[in-house]
């Protein structure tokens, strides 16, 4: 099955800016602290899968987006901005 991937290989364009988020919070939020809070939100993500956010080795789906954005206290076109 072919998979859609950006030029760099990665399967999403949000899990860099993911990484650069949760770590900027204060202080820095684990993978699983970032997945429990997802869980306390409805999203159920463990920290293997945030991750593979992370890398790019896994794809975001819009209703997991949403959550991260309202985690990170941003607008869905905010986290989706090319950097």
């Amino acid at each position: 099955m072919y998979k859609n991937k950006n030029q760099d290989g990665t399967l999403n364009i949000c899990g860099v800016k993911i990484k650069k988020l949760r770590m900027s919070l204060e202080p820095p939020v684990s993978q699983r602290m970032l997945a429990d809070k997802l869980q306390l939100i409805g999203i159920d993500l463990d920290k293997n899968a945030i991750q593979k956010i992370e890398s790019g080795k896994r794809f975001v789906t819009d209703i997991e987006i949403v959550a991260f954005a309202k985690i990170f206290q941003l607008t869905t076109d905010e986290l989706l901005a090319k950097e």
